[in-house]
C-alpha cells in the first residue's frame, strides 16, 4: 500500500527551484524508471506463473486468512525497507536495489489475486483493469502537470484513509467478513489521491537526485490503483 509522506532530502537541488532543463531531466528520469518498473513487474509476474514454487505460494496464500495476513505484514515490512533504500542519498546502487525489491514484492503479492480473478471472472477483466488503471493514472498525471497545482494538502487525509483501510483489511482477515464492492471503489479513490499527491511532489517537494524514490512512490500508487480496479471489475464480472 502507498503511504503519504514528507518528501525531504539533504542532497541535490529542489525541483521547484531548479532550472527548466534540470526539472525536465528529473521528470524524464522518473517516468523512465516508472515504465521500467512496470515492465519488470509484468515480466516477473509472467515468470512466476511458469514456476512450480510460485503455485505452492499461491496455495499457501489462499489456504487461510491468517496466511494472507502474514503475507501482507511481510509485504509492508519489505515495502518500508525498499522505500528507505530508495531514499538513500549516499548510495545510488542501494536506491536501485530498493526499487527492484519493491517491484518484485508487488509481483509476488499480486499473484494470488490474479489467480483468483482468472478463475472466477471473465477473461477480459485483467486486461481491462490494466487499461483502465493506466488511463486513470495518465489522466491524473495530466491534471497535475497542466494545472501545476500543489496537492500536498491531501497528506493528512491520505494518511488517515490509509490507516483506516489497513484497519479494515486486517479486521476482515481476522473476523472473516467481506469488504465488498464499496470498499474497492473507495480504495480506487484513495489510490487516485495518492497519485495526485505524489505526482504533485515531483514539481514541489522532491529534489533533482530523487528520481528513483519518486518512481517507486508512483509505482506503488499505480499498483494500488490496479489492485482495486481489478477487484472491482472482478466483482462486477463474475463467470
Amino acid at each position: 500500500m502507498s503511504y503519504a509522506k514528507s518528501l525531504t532530502h539533504d542532497q541535490g537541488q529542489s525541483v521547484s527551484s531548479s532550472g527548466v532543463d534540470e526539472r525536465v531531466a528529473f521528470i524524464r528520469r522518473t517516468y523512465l524508471h516508472l515504465a521500467g518498473a512496470i515492465i519488470v513487474f509484468v515480466l516477473f509476474e509472467a515468470l512466476l506463473f511458469e514456476m512450480n514454487i510460485a503455485w505452492e505460494y499461491v496455495s499457501f496464500a489462499l489456504s487461510g486468512r491468517i496466511n494472507w495476513l502474514v503475507i501482507l505484514g511481510l509485504f509492508m515490512v519489505v515495502g518500508w525497507l525498499a522505500d528507505r533504500w530508495a531514499h538513500n542519498g549516499a548510495s545510488k546502487g542501494l536506491q536501485y536495489i530498493g526499487l527492484a525489491l519493491y517491484t518484485f514484492a508487488e509481483a509476488i503479492l499480486f499473484m494470488p489475486l490474479l489467480v483468483i480473478v482468472s478463475i472466477v471472472s471473465t477473461p477480459v477483466v485483467i486486461p481491462s483493469a490494466a487499461i483502465i488503471s493506466l488511463s486513470v493514472f495518465i489522466g491524473l498525471t495530466a491534471v497535475v502537470f497542466l494545472t501545476k497545482a500543489d496537492f500536498s494538502f491531501l497528506r493528512m487525509g491520505l494518511i488517515a484513509g490509509g490507516l483506516v483501510a489497513i484497519a479494515l483489511i486486517v479486521s476482515s482477515l481476522i473476523f472473516g467478513f467481506n469488504l465488498g464492492v464499496l470498499f474497492s471503489a473507495a480504495m480506487v479513490g484513495l489510490a487516485a489521491g495518492y497519485i495526485l499527491y505524489n505526482t504533485s511532489g515531483l514539481l514541489h517537494s522532491y529534489n533533482t537526485d530523487q528520481h528513483v524514490a519518486a518512481s517507486l512512490a508512483l509505482f506503488a500508487d499505480f499498483a494500488l490503483l490496479f489492485w482495486y480496479v481489478l477487484r472491482l471489475l472482478s466483482a462486477l464480472n463474475r463467470r
